[in-house]
């Protein structure tokens, strides 16, 4: 199975040698990168987010596992999808997929599922990848799409997310894909969303949860992150870092209607 690109020349440019200049232009070479359990990174077009995403990654170390969670926009197959053989083909060359961590977390998980078709249009996990891919090439990917999770759900997939980690006994890099309020004016939408950032901040995946869906705050990958944030605390996650926020409206130059970005690094 080869999953092409979905969103190749729209997000991010399509030429290989023109997306490897673009990522590695937000990348800030001063800065000396750290062990983490897992990062929050932006997956809007380049143009809007990738300042952002980049910060984030070039302050962590990659590891030669990433599992990639992101929202399921389309809500195509089941609600937690992952897919566990094959390749994903990008400009900068095909990802190999981790077939080990994919089948221990459907092992241990009853709600994760083999699923290609949710993958196949999805943008959250495929922006991501040029990143990782600028940092280090030799890199296993797990795929895992979200959809329609409750909180105990959510919490449970962390804890099972966790344990298959301890189980392969090698480091993995958790990143959750997701952008944060749609289509509000920017003080708004900043306000929103620091109360949001907050409960990261905490390592507090409940109330991020409970906050972004009780006062209907448009963060389109509140269960990556919960999910995420659970299994870095069963890791043993101490402390998280918000290292950039943006949005669109500092790109646009239109504050009346914004999507925000936060970068987030919890190790």
């Amino acid at each position: 199975m080869i999953r092409k690109p979905a969103v190749s020349g729209q997000f991010y440019p399509s030429n290989p040698a023109a997306l490897e200049r673009e990522v590695k232009s937000y990348f800030d070479s001063s800065v000396k990168p750290v062990k983490a359990f897992g990062i929050v990174s932006p997956h809007a077009g380049y143009i809007y987010s990738g300042r952002v995403a980049g910060e984030v990654f070039c302050r962590v170390e990659v590891p030669g596992r990433v599992l990639i969670m992101g929202p399921n926009h389309r809500g195509r197959g089941t609600d937690a999808a992952v897919m566990s053989s094959g390749r994903w083909a990008m400009p900068m060359g095909d990802v190999a997929l981790d077939t080990e961590l994919a089948a221990k977390l459907i092992a241990l998980s009853k709600i994760v599922k083999e699923d290609e078709s949710a993958h196949a249009m999805e943008h959250s996990l495929e922006v991501q990848l040029p990143f990782v891919q600028a940092i280090r090439e030799d890199f296993l990917l797990t795929p895992l799409a979200l959809g329609r999770l409750s909180l105990s759900e959510c919490l449970a997939l962390g804890e099972d997310l966790a344990t298959a980690i301890r189980e392969i006994d090698d480091d993995v890099l958790i990143v959750a894909s997701s952008d944060m309020t749609h289509y509000e004016p920017h003080e708004t939408a900043k306000k929103k969303d620091m109360d949001a950032v907050k409960h990261i901040l905490d390592l507090d995946p409940e109330g991020l949860y409970e906050t972004v869906r009780g006062r209907g705050i448009t963060m389109c990958g509140v269960l990556p992150v919960t999910v995420m944030l659970k299994a870095a605390i069963m890791l043993g996650a101490k402390k998280a870092e918000l290292v950039d926020y943006k949005t669109s409206g500092e790109t646009s130059g239109d504050y009346g209607s914004v999507v925000g970005y936060a970068g987030l690094i919890v190790s």
